[in-house]
């Protein structure tokens, strides 16, 4: 593996071919099978965004419809991770994957589509705009001012607490935690939410879900790559040898073999999206701070993801800077906006790129072989249906893990840091919503600079987001007072 210091690895041997040529594949110390076998890696460490896509955004809207069927997501979260990525590879040779966000799409499913009246083509439009508007950022380099403006402790902070929000959701949609009920009662359950039934696990597929979840961190701790895919093809096989011989009732998805494993793609969600409804439907006002949410859970992940691959690789300059990182942060852009156009949710870089890197992959064409092995992908979307959530929850539970596990970067010495950054991570579970989480922190980090007459070191920027947000919280009472 070459080093992480930030040198490039070179070899002086001249390119034997074409490819090795336009990828650099000799240049950067690597060869052809290695980019390969690097980008097959990538593929089958990510791949579970296939599955986990269609069960986070399975859920209805704010009228009361559903996206599509499992089957028709998880082929179209295949199709522009595939697409994109090849793309990735070709345009910016860098050993980078993309396809659907995972905590991007938990905002869209569970802060924007939920809203009254709001429908799935109206939050797929908030995507697209966030992505068209981050391209505009790139482009005029005002992406790294926003970057800059927006305090590293906060970035960390929305990143933990999408974190605990996605495990939360893991745990909640697998039955693990579930809403008390008791029958006749006027007052209401004693505690919001419970372990199972009656602090019991309570069925069958919990338990298949709390198998999965182990294994999961058994594979991960060992350090096996591609623990995720394994731990929920594994744990789908106990569910559908367990539906074989008893009936269960499951929550999402049912384990019974399909008819046939490989079909033709249903990409009818393609151009799902509706760029300006959300605006007839919420407000300009809220529909720019949905836009703005989605844009700063999307906007500091790419640069750090991109630095840190680069950095296993082996490939930073001088500066920390990968090549051609304006390229990635075009295709990154691009990408955004492609996945909300197709109905899938903003696509994003993957972190999880650094296993290909890590297995010696050093160029865009790791990046294209893991966009060829998505598309093959699409092909086997009726598996997806196969799958319960019991089996793929896990998956949310262990990557909103290795989300919180940054909550060590922020300073919980300093009160004026360590208070907004509590609030922001805290309520995303607590209110079932990201922006809420986002908006708090904002707001108290102003608010205690004002206390400690600090005002010169909060950003032009973060005055007009703080008021953007205040109108935010306010417009229900704003609403009825006006009406």
């Amino acid at each position: 593996m070459a080093s992480t210091s930030g040198a490039t690895t070179t070899r002086t041997a001249p390119p034997t071919n074409p490819v090795d040529r336009y990828f650099k594949i000799t240049e950067r110390g690597s060869t052809i099978g290695t980019e390969i076998r690097g980008g097959l890696v990538t593929f089958f460490t990510m791949a579970y965004i296939v599955v986990l896509n269609p069960m986070i955004l399975g859920g209805t809207d704010g009228t009361g419809a559903t996206l599509a069927e499992p089957t028709t997501i998880a082929a179209t979260t295949a199709l522009v991770a595939g697409v994109l990525t090849i793309l990735m590879g070709v345009f910016a040779n860098f050993p980078l994957a993309l396809a659907t966000g995972l905590g991007l799409n938990a905002v869209v499913a569970f802060s924007i589509a939920i809203l009254p009246d709001m429908t799935w083509q109206d939050a797929m439009g908030i995507v697209v705009l966030e992505g068209l508007l981050i391209f505009v950022l790139v482009l005029t380099g005002f992406r790294k001012a926003v970057f800059e403006a927006v305090p590293a402790w906060l970035k960390t902070s929305i990143s933990v607490g999408i974190g605990l929000f996605i495990a939360f959701i893991g745990f909640f949609d697998a039955g693990f935690v579930t809403v008390p009920w008791i029958a006749g009662s006027e007052t209401g359950p004693a505690t919001p939410v419970q372990l199972g039934v009656g602090g019991s696990i309570g069925s069958w597929p919990v338990a298949v879900f709390v198998l999965g979840l182990l294994l999961t961190i058994v594979l991960m701790v060992k350090k096996v790559r591609g623990a995720i895919l394994i731990s929920i093809v594994a744990t789908t096989a106990v569910a559908i040898a367990l539906e074989a011989v008893t009936d269960q009732d499951w929550k999402l998805g049912k384990p019974v073999l399909p008819d046939a494993v490989v079909d033709a793609p249903d990409f009818s969600l393609l151009g799902h999206f509706s760029l300006f409804g959300s605006f007839g439907k919420i407000g300009v006002v809220a529909a720019l701070l949905l836009v703005f949410s989605l844009l700063l859970a999307d906007f500091f992940d790419t640069m750090g993801t991109m630095v840190a691959v680069g950095g296993e690789a082996g490939l930073l300059d001088e500066k920390g800077n990968p090549p051609q990182s304006q390229r990635i942060l075009v295709v990154d852009s691009i990408a955004a906006a492609a996945g909300g156009a197709a109905g899938v949710s903003s696509n994003t870089s993957y972190i999880e790129s650094a296993a290909g890197v890590g297995d010696g992959a050093r160029t865009g064409l790791a990046s294209v072989v893991t966009g060829i092995a998505f598309l093959l992908a699409t092909f086997l979307a009726p598996l997806v249906a196969v799958i319960p959530s019991e089996a793929a929850a896990p998956a949310l539970v262990v990557v909103g893990f290795l989300m919180v596990t940054q909550v060590t970067d922020i300073d919980w010495t300093d009160w004026y840091i360590a208070i907004p950054a509590f609030f922001a991570i805290i309520l995303m579970p607590f209110t079932y919503s990201i922006t809420a989480g986002i908006g708090a922190g904002v707001i108290l980090y102003v608010l205690l600079q004002v206390v400690a007459r600090k005002t010169r070191q909060v950003h032009v920027l973060m005055w007009i987001i703080t008021a953007l947000f205040v109108l935010y919280f306010v417009r229900g009472p704003v609403e009825q007072l006006v009406g």
